[in-house]
């Protein structure tokens, strides 16, 4: 079995699994026969913890497209499972539905529908809006209560956001993007997180497949669909440029007989106690590859020694969580 984490009280397997894959964001998707079985196969293989969102849908061009495949993969073993999925809202639809309480409400019951539980493990706001984060924070609070929800947190935000939502209704994760070529979080928002007992869940953390060391300035991304062609460590130009960080991981990769993937997710769990990835995937066998990362264990030495060549490298292109 997986070694496990907890996002305050919620117990997950070390790495989870982000499914977006199967619906948006990585060119032509998977037929949905087999984006289940490949659900279904992580699961067999210790991972608990699954990651969704009601935009997730091919060109985003819909609502719960990933949350009925999540639910019909998982409703078999759904009291084994953590499901995490995300709202957005925006003021405008919050007036219309008489409160954000109502309108949060709303959003959440669809998501039960479609995931086929009377509960969500972990329930995000996507991003934050135009509503008042200490105003989501209330309604969360309210679903605590009800027992529809047994956690919540925020999407791609920094200190002062969590800090006030916390202050409302105690956070269970953060989910923002973290890898070795997207660092913001190290500045303040792990450590806050730290030491006020929130997860930190990075998407991403592979960058998109640039850290497996697959990814050459030959790869041709996907035209419809495809993310890859936005994220700003995968230009030519900046894929040349990070060729060193690929080169160390391919160098550690070597040493511990894992691959270059793993050695980036053991990097960040053996880094922080907090942090639990969610590295996605359309592909069954890259799904269980990323798992094993929870299987690689880096020495004090290891871990110094590869921290602190990352250090001196420089990172070409960059994102960023504020947007």
């Amino acid at each position: 079995m997986m070694k496990t984490r907890k996002l305050r009280d919620i117990e997950v397997s070390e790495v989870g699994m982000g499914c977006m894959a199967f619906s948006h964001g990585y060119g032509k998707i998977p037929d949905e026969q087999y984006s289940i079985e490949a659900i279904r196969n992580a699961f067999a293989h210790g991972c608990t913890f699954f990651d969704t969102a009601e935009v997730y849908s091919p060109n985003l061009s819909g609502i719960g497209h990933n949350e009925k495949i999540v639910g019909k993969a998982l409703k078999d073993v759904r009291d084994q499972t953590v499901i995490a999925t995300k709202l957005f809202l925006d003021s405008s639809e919050a007036r219309r539905a008489g409160s954000v309480y109502k309108a949060v409400r709303r959003h959440l019951e669809a998501s039960m529908e479609r995931l086929q539980t009377d509960m969500v493990d972990l329930y995000y706001l996507h991003r934050t809006g135009s509503v008042p984060v200490e105003d989501v924070a209330e309604a969360m609070g309210r679903l605590l209560d009800e027992g529809l929800i047994r956690g919540w947190g925020l999407s791609q935000v920094d200190t002062n956001v969590i800090e006030k939502a916390n202050a409302v209704t105690p956070l269970s994760a953060v989910q923002n993007i973290y890898s070795m070529v997207e660092r913001d979080v190290e500045k303040s928002v792990i450590p806050f997180c730290l030491e006020n007992n929130i997860g930190v869940v990075p998407f991403s953390p592979i960058a998109s497949g640039l850290l497996s060391g697959k990814i050459t300035t030959e790869t041709k991304f996907e035209k419809n669909d495809d993310v890859r062609n936005l994220v700003p460590q995968l230009s030519k130009s900046n894929i040349a440029g990070n060729q060193p960080i690929i080169d160390l991981l391919a160098e550690y990769a070597e040493k511990k007989n894992a691959t270059s993937a793993k050695i980036s997710l053991a990097w960040m769990l053996k880094k922080y106690p907090n942090v639990v990835p969610i590295p996605g995937s359309k592909n069954k066998e890259r799904i269980i590859e990323n798992l094993d990362a929870s299987l690689v264990e880096l020495s004090d030495e290891e871990f110094r020694n590869l921290d602190d060549t990352l250090n001196t490298l420089k990172v070409y292109g960059h994102r960023g969580f504020t947007r």
